[in-house]
Order: C-alpha cells, then structure tokens, then sequence
C-alpha cells in the first residue's frame, strides 16, 4: 500500500495546475458561503434561531485550524482571481466566462465593508456585533446598505455557480443531479434573502431607547474612534484593490506590446485555414480571436482534452508540455505522442500546422455520452457480416415500396438478433449489415455473442419467411462471415457526417468470409481464430482451409450448412449481453 502511495502521489501532483488550485480554494469558500446564507435563512423562523444559528457557525468557521484553511482559500482565490485577470489574453469567450470574472472581481470591493465592520471590529476591538447590530444599522441607519448587501449576496452566489457549472458539467452524474442543484441553487439564496428580511424587519419593529441601550453599546458597536479606524482601514483596502486592478491591466497592456515586437507566428488548420497572431497565444485563444471554431468544453481549463490538436510536421521546436498538460494528456493515453498536444496550453513561438481532434460542435453533453473510443483506438473486436441473398431478383419482380419493405424487415430481424446477444449493428450497406461485437466485453464473450448472433438471425429470419410465405416466391436465404481481431474504431467521415465504425484487416476478413458462404453452399463461415477464442472443441465444427483474396497466407475456417446449428453449440457458454451495450444499441 506505502509503494502504491509513493507511486500515485507524483501523479496527483503533476496533475494540480494553477486552476485546480483556484477550484479548491473556491470550493472552500462556497462552503462558506452555503454555511452563511443557512444561517440567513433561520430569519425566517425567529431571531432567537439567527442567533443560535450564527453560534454554530462562527464555532465551526473560527476554530484555529478551520480558519487558517478558509482565510488562506480566501487569499489565494483573489489573489489567482488577478492572475486569471492578467494570463487571459483573448476574452471572445462564452458571456458566461467574462461574467464570473468580473463578478468575481468586484466581490472584495462589494464585501470589505461587511468584512471591516464585523470581522476586524470583533478582531481589533472585541466587538459583539450580531445580526442585531447589523439589522440595525442596515436598515435604520444607512438603509442602502441593505440593498448592497443584497447585491453581492447575489454576485457571489452566481459566482460560486457558475464555477461550480464548469467544474460539474463534464461529470457523468451531472445529467441527472442537474435538477436537484438547480433548486438548490435557486432556494439556498432566496431562503437566505427572506430570512434577512424577516431579522430586518423583526428589528425596525422592535426598535426603541430600551432595544437601542441593550443592543447599541460601545462594547457591541464601538466607539466613533473605533468606526473611524475601521472607516480608514476600508477605504485603505478600496484603494490598495482598485491599484492592484490597474497594476494588472497595465501589465496585460505592456505585455500586448513586448508581444507584437516579438513578432508574429502563422497558424494553419490543416483545412486550408491559415491565421497570423502575436506570439505567445495559445492556440486555442487565436482561433477564438480569429472567429475559428474549436472545441473547448471546459473553456480551456486543461480539465478536459476536447481541444486537442494533432501537429503536422516537426515537433521538436515546440515549447515542452507544462505538468498539467502532460498531466491532461497521459490521462487520455495521447502523452507518449509528442505529435498530440492540447490547443489551450500550447503557445507556439514559430509557424505551426496542426489539425483539431475533436469536432467544433463538441459540447460537454456529448463528452459525456461518448467514450474516448470514438476519438480513435484499437482493441479486439469480432466483426459479423450478414448478406440477403437474391435481392436483386426480388426488386424485378415487385414494386421499389415492397422491395424496401422486404428488406427493411430482414435488417431488423437480424438487427434484433445482434442487439439481444450484446452486438451492435454498425454498418447497412445495401440488403447488408456490418455488426460488431466487443465494444463492451472481453474477447472471449464477444466471440461467444457472435456465434448466438447468428443462430439467433437464423431463427429471427424463418420466422420472417413465415410471415411473408404468401408474398415471396421462395424464402429470404442469408450468408454469414464472422471473424475476430485487433481493429481501429473511432468516429470516421467529413463535418456533419461523421460514423462510428471498424477499420482494418479483420473487418475485411469477415465481408470476405460472409461471401464465401457462396462457393462454400452454407449460411454461415467462421474464422478458427472466433472458435478458439470462444472455447468450442476442435471437433465442433467442420474445418477447412481457404485462401482470402487480399492475404497471401490461407487461413483456416469453419462452415455451418444450417445457422441453427450453432445454437446447440453456444448455449452451454454462458452468453450473455452487458447491459450497458443493450442500452447503447436500443
């Protein structure tokens, strides 16, 4: 277990990147914030409960270690707020992404008056300020406070969710817990903003000179010189923040001009689309300032991969992988291609060709729906050709609607065959189908499938000629080619008409199979590489050696005259479907 620690842990460290720090610091203060507006919440009950409430809390969140966490989360959050402010060179982003920085931003400005008047007075003086007090003085005394107050309950609240948003949407369970986070999202501030009403309004109500002498002392509120330190030290906060904030954008502008005296790099996207920007933009924010489309569901966090790009040509004047971004990459199994890079990380300093991965449409939704298979990658599949025969005599001697008819039956017979043993059909080519077997098993079941596949069209197949014994001249006859090997699988195709499918030597194999059920007179031929891997005695099929067009070594084969035979064979094999392809193929 010690060796397993030792060697995970410099994995999580590579892993941890500015921005994973600034989401636990933020996850830190969320829980800050989800704790507070309960504790606004209890308003609506009484004032008795905002005051047992707010002991609880200031217990939790002043205890020395607990503290320490959330007032250093606090600082490195802002502080990595003007870092975020300073590093974004390109701001063509989503509305919602420039949203959260500026109204995370503005939070220290909207709060140091809050944090001053209670916090620092209760730290510098031994103030007992408590809602009471505040009660007061916002609603009493300077009543537009009530409303700032509102005002960046509100902002920070939208802030926390929108981080929260990026964070969660690539999670496989965020789909269905949107829902319950969305009214937990709505209620959690409303609750908190009624319960301030309530404690406000419980106060003006029971305001007189024996509440005022009872809650207003100085040992509560202070003495004027006390609220004119507090008052020096905001205004000395709002000053020193607002500098920091035109520190950070006059850094952004001299760094704009270093970067055009350095010179200019060309982009070109593999598609004939060529672009000129500064150096030192990752690619991902020129394609954005270029109007280009690339994929970036988490907005170039380097939290997911969809902005990858594959560079055309030498990779060896390419800046080296930051720890993250190797981090990103190795994850994805891409880390040992130094080919293969993630557009929000890389800042090229020379031209560079490259095309993108993932399509532009590329959302979360659809990240999360689909494996990294569809990007590219080989594995063991076992592919099962299936062929109507006589189609071409069936469609000149009826009309094109009963033609179609006829064969959009079959299909589905043999479609239900393949879904029902754990197949998924891939591929309809004319009266043909392509289906593969694997996608979610081990070798040996999807060899086991397969064969139960084609026992199972055999029987799915009669009992169509059975249906159709009145219409057809002679029943529907099918020709079956299995075989099992390494392929490539992923999304092929051009924009919009993309396909999952198999490419590679065994595809080819099981169509050349599938036709020489012909020559051979049997419904179906099986590569003695499917029975092997299936388990079936040597004896349980008869073999023979057949020369494949395209090969030049023969390979050994078993035919079945009757697919129904197989059944016998592959039911004491324990077949059975994963119901998660089940699911997918439905």
């Amino acid at each position: 277990m010690a060796s397993l620690s030792q060697q995970q842990l410099p994995k999580f460290i590579s892993g941890i990147s500015v921005r994973q720090i600034r989401l636990v610091c933020g996850l830190v203060l969320f829980a800050y914030l989800i704790s507070h507006f309960l504790n606004h919440a209890l308003g609506n009950v009484s004032m008795e409960a905002l005051a047992g409430g707010v002991y609880y809390h200031t217990l939790f969140w002043q205890f020395l270690p607990v503290a320490i966490v959330f007032y250093t989360a606090a600082l490195i959050h802002a502080g990595l707020g003007l870092w975020a402010l300073y590093e974004r060179r390109q701001f063509r982003w989503k509305a919602i992404e420039p949203l959260q920085l500026v109204l995370g931003l503005s939070i220290p400005a909207l709060i140091i008056t809050h944090v001053a008047g209670v916090r620092l007075g209760q730290t510098l003086f031994g103030h007992e300020k408590l809602y009471p007090q505040v009660f007061f003085a916002y609603w009493i005394v300077w009543p537009y406070k009530i409303w700032l107050m509102l005002a960046v309950m509100t902002i920070a609240w939208v802030h926390g969710c929108i981080g929260l948003y990026f964070w969660l949407r690539m999670k496989a369970f965020y789909k269905s817990a949107a829902p319950f986070l969305l009214a937990a999202a709505v209620l959690i501030p409303t609750l908190a903003m009624l319960g301030l009403y309530q404690g406000g309004r419980s106060v003006v109500d029971s305001d007189s000179k024996e509440w005022r002498a009872e809650n207003l002392s100085p040992r509560q509120v202070g003495t004027p010189a006390e609220q004119a330190v507090l008052k020096r030290i905001e205004d000395y906060f709002l000053i020193g923040y607002l500098g920091l904030l035109g520190i950070v954008l006059l850094a952004r502008g001299v760094r704009t001009l270093n970067e055009r005296r350095a010179g200019m790099v060309s982009l070109s996207y593999g598609n004939g689309k060529t672009v000129r920007v500064p150096k030192g933009l990752s690619v991902l924010e020129a394609s954005l300032r270029n109007n280009v489309p690339h994929a970036s569901v988490c907005g170039g966090r380097a939290r997911c991969s969809t902005c990858r790009i594959r560079v055309i040509g030498d990779c060896g004047s390419l800046p080296e992988p930051s720890m993250r971004e190797a981090f990103v990459l190795n994850r994805v199994g891409a880390g040992a291609d130094p080919a293969i890079r993630l557009a929000c990380q890389l800042r090229p300093e020379t031209d560079l060709s490259f095309f993108q991965i993932f399509l532009p449409q590329t959302t979360a939704a659809t990240l999360r729906t689909s494996s990294p298979s569809r990007i590219g990658e080989e594995r063991y599949l076992v592919s099962l050709f299936v062929d109507m025969r006589g189609s071409t005599r069936l469609a000149e001697k009826r009309l094109p609607f009963d033609t179609v008819f006829i064969v959009n039956r079959f299909l589905a017979a043999v479609s239900q065959a393949v879904i029902e043993c754990g197949g998924q059909p891939n591929q309809f080519v004319g009266d043909g189908l392509l289906a593969l077997f694997g996608l979610g098993s081990d070798p040996q079941t999807a060899c086991r499938q397969a064969l139960k596949a084609a026992s199972l069209i055999a029987a799915n197949v009669d009992a169509l000629n059975q249906f159709l014994k009145h219409d057809l001249h002679e029943p529907i006859r099918f020709g079956v080619g299995i075989h099992g090997g390494d392929v490539i699988i992923g999304d092929i195709g051009y924009r919009d008409h993309m396909v999952f499918t198999a490419l590679g030597d065994a595809v080819n194999v099981a169509a050349r199979l599938q036709d020489m059920t012909k020559s051979l007179a049997c419904e179906v031929v099986v590569s003695d590489e499917v029975r092997v891997t299936a388990g079936l005695a040597p004896d349980s099929l008869p073999q023979q050696e057949v020369a494949i067009r395209g090969r030049a070594e023969p390979i050994v084969v078993r035919s079945i005259i009757d697919a129904s035979a197989l059944s016998a064979l592959v039911n004491d094999l324990g077949v059975e479907a994963p119901q998660l392809l089940r699911d997918v193929a439905v």
